[in-house]
């Protein structure tokens, strides 16, 4: 899970220094792309089917998927690298959110699960959600800059639509779906998508000199995807998986440092702050959320 976090903070700095070159809609579509292909050659050497009888279902979930990643890559665009790759890890406390909501539709109806302990739960969940929040807003202070409120609200919605996706991640677990075709899906998903987006912004003149990190995009993107696919299959126990899970919160710390090390990026004490705190409450929000709901899948990127 380390080196999928890794990977992925190295396609952040990516698509930083490839967006100075590419729109975002090209980025998408080539990240796709390269994905693609890689994900298509190891299924075959695995002798994975990419048939699957479950086309709706994958379709749902690649395309909330591959608009989640374009708003993604919009935000990292204009928004320190930091503070994009911390919005994204909010899917944690978006799926909170949506826990809260149902136990309070639940405690209008009279249901069961609005006593005792579940109660609790919800309240505990909300509180990792206002903390989350909190630590954006001290992270990325929007009103010190107003031109960086859209991409801001763009990551916002870019990990809101994680969360999304992620509860669709959940349906096809539960029919027997292979993690690497759901991968597949995603990638080609993202290519159409980044094709279709290509139309209204045009495509970039091309220099050879900047493919460089259209490849890395690609490339980083799939094998984060198969590193992290492996790290929650070598999981031998439940507990391993909670512990793989919070792993991926290096991603952040990754970021951080790769934001000052290539592209100049400074945080300050209340920068710092907002970072642990959005990462402790992810933490907690996912540990919480599996003591309520034990069989549900963890989060993926």
């Amino acid at each position: 899970m380390i080196v999928s976090s890794l990977l992925f903070a190295v396609m952040g700095v990516c698509v930083k220094k490839g967006s100075l070159a590419f729109t975002s809609a090209e980025l998408v579509f080539w990240r796709g792309i390269i994905s693609m292909v890689v994900i298509g050659l190891l299924a075959r050497a695995q002798g994975v089917s990419l048939k699957t009888r479950h086309g709706k279902l994958h379709a749902s979930r690649s395309l909330v998927g591959g608009f989640s990643m374009g708003t993604w890559f919009y935000c990292m665009a204009a928004v320190p690298l930091a503070g994009a790759m911390t919005l994204n890890y909010l899917s944690s406390v978006w799926v909170a959110l949506f826990l809260v909501g149902a136990g309070f539709v639940a405690y209008l109806g009279g249901g069961r699960e609005s006593e005792g302990r579940m109660l609790l739960g919800q309240l505990a969940l909300l509180a990792t959600v206002v903390a989350g929040f909190s630590g954006v807003v001290m992270i990325l202070r929007p009103s010190a800059d107003p031109q960086s409120l859209i991409p801001t609200l763009s990551g916002l919605l870019s990990g809101l639509l994680a969360a999304f996706a992620y509860l669709q991640v959940v349906a096809l677990s539960r029919v027997g779906e292979p993690e690497i075709r759901v991968v597949f899906y995603y990638a080609v998903a993202s290519a159409v998508l980044g094709a279709l987006w290509m139309l209204f912004t045009g495509i970039s003149e091309w220099h050879w000199s900047n493919a460089i990190w259209l490849l890395l995009i690609g490339f980083c993107s799939a094998f984060a995807q198969l590193s992290l696919t492996r790290a929650y299959g070598s999981a031998r126990s439940h507990v391993e998986t909670l512990v793989v899970a919070n792993l991926q919160y290096f991603g952040i710390l990754f970021a951080v440092m790769f934001g000052m090390w290539f592209l100049g990026e400074q945080i300050d004490a209340l920068g710092w702050t907002g970072i642990a705190i959005v990462i402790g409450s992810s933490v907690a929000a996912t540990l919480i959320r599996d003591r309520m709901f034990p069989k549900a899948p963890v989060e993926e990127h």
